[in-house]
């Protein structure tokens, strides 16, 4: 909870700390990484800080936590720090690098609003920062408990076994362990952090689902190449299909991820669109390998049945469940379609929905809106429905 000194001037300067926040990341970040190129290896994604995600994501967390420090005092943001600490323990992140980014963070501010930053004003943003970061130091220390407490511990080496390609460009790696350290095991829908060297020796690190059941021994988890228009190539992705080969060994995390399978005995739907297929894959295995009797529905969306990366594992997986079903949308279908197939976009009205189902959603963005608001439409609680975001998640940092 705020202070009361401090909440009348978090409420009287949000605007303006709103209006400049993009601003006061990218200042943030360019000067961050003057003092400390360093984070480039291993805990700071190039591709999110070229495509400004990473900025995006951190000006709207950190705005959209201080609304609700306003908006909701004595109440936890539950849901947008367990994202966040889950995504950073993935990366082995230690409390001593929140006084670096406290550091630089209010360089940044003080850059760019300038006079407007009163020591008053300054302390009162001071407050709002190391409340949300003791909150996730806090989180973090309980996620490395397993550990032994220390973030160093998350890493262990695998070597890989199998390259298999599903689509014209996403690749399944499948990896077994070589560390005679315990491996920890997943649970269904988390993901890993690969730590894969590139040509300027630094260990870029990047965070792939896992798409099948945990075995103990074995991980597998599916890359999908980067190259979209406009944008530079994927450079892990690119390492991955161009470099990675059988034999190779990998350094991978202990698996994370908040948004996982609910125990139980209750319908499950899981809407995805492209490589957003990949969590619920891995969920799909588990239910296969469990047995399960639970009712499933897996809708996907794509450019063509082609493009529909791990189709045919989710087929077989469907397949083995006695009540599971499939049905796929896609833009090009390129041929005559089969039952449970549709042409366009995914279209709730076209299907029956599970009563009381939970739902987990993953895709673009845009995609997860617009089926989330059919979901909401038909009635749907929104409790009940949970989303994956690949890279910094900008829905949660959404403040409009």
């Amino acid at each position: 909870m705020l202070s009361e000194t401090s909440a009348p001037i978090i409420k009287a300067t949000l605007p303006a700390v709103g209006e400049n926040i993009q601003t006061i990341a990218q200042r943030f970040y360019d000067h961050l990484f003057q003092a400390h190129p360093e984070l480039f290896n291993g805990v700071f994604n190039r591709g999110n800080q070229a495509d400004g995600q990473q900025q995006q994501a951190l000006a709207g967390s950190v705005a959209a936590y201080a609304s609700m420090l306003l908006e909701r005092p004595g109440e936890v943001p539950e849901a947008l720090l367990s994202r966040i600490s889950h995504k950073h323990a993935a990366l082995a992140v230690t409390p001593k690098q929140y006084e670096v980014v406290h550091e630089h963070l209010f360089w940044a501010i003080a850059d760019v609003l300038g006079e407007a930053v009163t020591p008053e004003v300054a302390a009162a943003w001071d407050e709002v920062y190391w409340l949300m970061a003791n909150t996730l130091i806090n989180l973090e220390r309980g996620l490395y408990a397993d550990f032994g407490g220390q973030p160093e511990n998350i890493w262990r080496t695998w070597r890989v076994v199998e390259k298999r390609p599903e689509t014209d460009d996403v690749v399944s790696i499948v990896v077994e362990r070589t560390d005679e350290r315990d491996v920890y095991p997943s649970r269904p829908g988390q993901y890993v952090t690969v730590q894969m060297p590139t040509e300027d020796q630094l260990h870029q690190p990047r965070q792939y689902s896992l798409t099948r059941a945990d075995d103990g021994h074995h991980r597998t988890f599916a890359v999908k190449r980067v190259h979209d228009a406009g944008r530079p190539a994927g450079e892990v992705s690119t390492l991955i299909h161009d470099s990675l080969e059988v034999g190779d060994e990998i350094i991978l995390s202990a698996p994370f991820g908040d948004v996982v399978l609910a125990e139980g005995d209750g319908p499950v739907v899981f809407a995805s669109a492209g490589i957003g297929v990949t969590p619920f894959a891995g969920m799909l295995s588990h239910l296969a390998a469990q047995g399960s009797q639970r009712e499933v529905l897996f809708l996907h969306a794509g450019t063509s049945p082609e493009s529909f990366p791990l189709r045919d594992q989710v087929s077989r997986d469907l397949g083995s469940l006695p009540n599971a079903s499939l049905e796929a949308w896609y833009e090009q279908p390129g041929r005559e379609l089969a039952a449970g197939e549709h042409e366009g976009f995914m279209d709730l009205s076209a299907v029956g929905l599970p009563a009381d189902a939970t739902y987990y959603l993953c895709g673009p963005l845009p995609f997860m809106k617009a089926v989330r608001s059919q979901l909401i439409g038909r009635g749907t609680p929104a409790k009940k429905i949970q989303y994956e975001v690949f890279g910094p998640d900008l829905w949660q940092a959404d403040t409009e």
